[in-house]
């Protein structure tokens, strides 16, 4: 569940195209048979294989296509190992270009081996470089889940395939620049170092022993392996931190217990304006249907739809969470499987 981001400009025009380096060994992509191989080392849902060999295919048939493939590939390949740099890819980057369907996963693809050659280079283990590129197939599994096809915002992934998020168990890490990224400001104390956290969709319950876990993993993984950034505590901005959630559920619920590991952050570049549907697409994943058509088969589910039919609203919130110095006694084991549920609400 990315927190969201504000929206960047796109930067390379045909000029500045021209002097970005040639990235070696991304300009082909693999075999249909190699292929194949890759799409699922990156957790690409079976359904979308086949569409995307074709896409493959037209690549290979269309100059103009493939020019305009070479052409951001080039701009994303740079970018790798950036901290903060414009995403310069929308959000449906070649959705709307003819013969694009596909292209963007098929970017992330081809940007997978440099990823991981900047992760080797840090010393990050496999495991986690597994469980972070692997939100490739998950986002498509979720776009599926939502009734559309390809990826629905390949801006986000740029983020783990420079090298500026990790998924460590069940939370996602971002590294942010002290008072340069908008949602870090005031976060991280008066040197301003603070992760953004992220909450991958449909991946298991979001429990006090799981989110333990991952902080303490995060603990030593920043440290380890970016030892110039000195992160002194966490934030997000989500749905899950409206404190109304906690008149509908449980006090011992794990969203409630998630909610009360934060002190309150606003962000001042998000006013406190009503954002119903946040918590409807992440929930129920279709945002258009009548409220009294929604399943009610978790209290997380009715307690969103309860609220929102009785005139209220949702509202995203932000928080700040100490991350204490120091290492775990027993430092946490790197790499958990990749949750591959669809559907599943953090509560259940």
């Amino acid at each position: 569940m990315p927190s969201r981001t504000p929206d960047l400009p796109y930067p390379p025009n045909a000029s500045e195209s021209a002097r970005l380096p040639r990235p070696a060994q991304l300009q082909q992509l693999p075999s249909d048979e190699e292929l194949v191989e890759a799409l699922l080392r990156l957790a690409v849902p079976f359904e979308e294989v086949n569409g995307l060999l074709a896409t493959r295919t037209r690549l290979d048939r269309d100059r103009g296509l493939r020019t305009f493939f070479e052409e951001m590939l080039r701009a994303q390949a740079a970018a790798v190992g950036t901290l903060g740099q414009p995403a310069g890819l929308d959000r449906d980057w070649a959705a709307g270009t003819a013969g694009g369907a596909g292209l963007a996963t098929l970017l992330f693809v081809a940007l997978a081996p440099l990823a991981r050659a900047h992760h080797r280079a840090l010393g990050i283990p496999a495991e986690v470089t597994g469980s972070t590129l692997a939100d490739l197939g998950r986002q498509l599994a979720v776009s599926r889940w939502r009734g559309r096809s390809g990826l629905g915002n390949a801006r986000w992934l740029t983020l783990h395939f420079r090298g500026e998020l990790f998924q460590l168990g069940r939370l996602q890490f971002q590294r942010t620049r002290p008072g340069v990224d908008t949602p870090a400001a005031g976060a991280g104390g008066a040197d301003g170092w603070s992760l953004q956290l992220h909450i991958p969709d449909h991946c298991g319950p979001l429990s006090p022993a799981a989110c333990d876990r991952a902080l303490d993993r995060a603990r030593v993984f920043f440290p380890r392996h970016f030892p110039g950034e000195p992160y002194r505590s966490c934030h997000i901005f989500s749905w899950l931190l409206d404190p109304q959630l906690a008149d509908h559920l449980p006090a011992e619920s794990n969203i409630i217990r998630f909610q009360r590991r934060f002190s309150p952050l606003e962000r001042p570049d998000r006013p406190s304006a009503p954002e119903d549907t946040n918590p409807l697409k992440f929930v129920f994943g279709d945002v258009e249907r009548p409220l009294e058509s929604l399943p009610r088969d978790t209290a997380v589910q009715r307690a969103l739809v309860d609220h929102l039919r009785a005139g209220g609203h949702w509202y995203v919130r932000g928080g700040r969470l100490p991350l204490p110095t120091g290492v775990p006694a027993v430092a946490p084991a790197v790499g958990q499987a990749v949750g591959q549920a669809v559907g599943q609400a953090p509560d259940r």
